[in-house]
């Protein structure tokens, strides 16, 4: 795994190990960063069930003002924080280590660009969605990878579906307000 492109291009990034763990892959990666290219720059970026950090890290090296990473896995945090300090962008980056609805509950400065990436199946991305869309600014852009059989919503809240791509059994959705559609 690696930074795709930008001020930390090729770098090599540590993932989390185990069964359970499936980083995106760099098409999807690359495929999700093309598609909001003119959107990153001096932007605020939230990576919720960050894992590795990699999508935040993307960010950042594309030039996003700061990315937020959240994830209730201690071994998420840790490795975030290694890769953070790998690529030298830990003074643009927050780490949490809490739970992912509770803390988008908890927030009051809401961000630009938000990717979410739970685990599959289990319905935190339903549950994430809405909650999300209370607490993205308006100009803001929704990021959402789940499994290609997973249903969501075409809306939430005043966010709509922009953009739905699959790349094998992955479907990324790109919402954004209905205003800027």
């Amino acid at each position: 795994m690696r930074v795709i492109t930008g001020e930390a291009r090729g770098r090599k990034l540590e993932t989390l190990q185990g069964d359970d763990v499936r980083p995106t892959t760099d098409k999807v990666k690359e495929a999700i960063f093309s598609s909001i290219q003119f959107d990153i720059q001096g932007r605020t970026f939230l990576d919720l069930f960050a894992g590795s950090g990699q999508m935040g890290i993307e960010a950042l090296s594309r030039g996003a003002k700061s990315a937020t990473f959240v994830d209730s896995s201690m071994k998420a945090v840790n490795i975030v924080r290694k890769n953070l300090n790998a690529v030298g962008f830990y003074d643009r980056a927050k780490v949490l280590h809490t739970d992912s609805i509770g803390y988008l509950n908890m927030i009051t400065e809401p961000f630009d660009i938000v990717y979410l990436d739970p685990p599959y199946g289990v319905g935190l991305l339903q549950e994430a969605l809405p909650v999300v869309a209370e607490k993205i600014k308006k100009t803001g852009i929704i990021l959402a990878e789940n499994q290609e059989k997973e249903e969501i919503l075409q809306n939430y809240g005043e966010f709509v579906l922009d953009r739905q791509r699959c790349y094998g059994k992955i479907k990324v959705s790109i919402f954004r307000h209905k205003d800027f559609v």
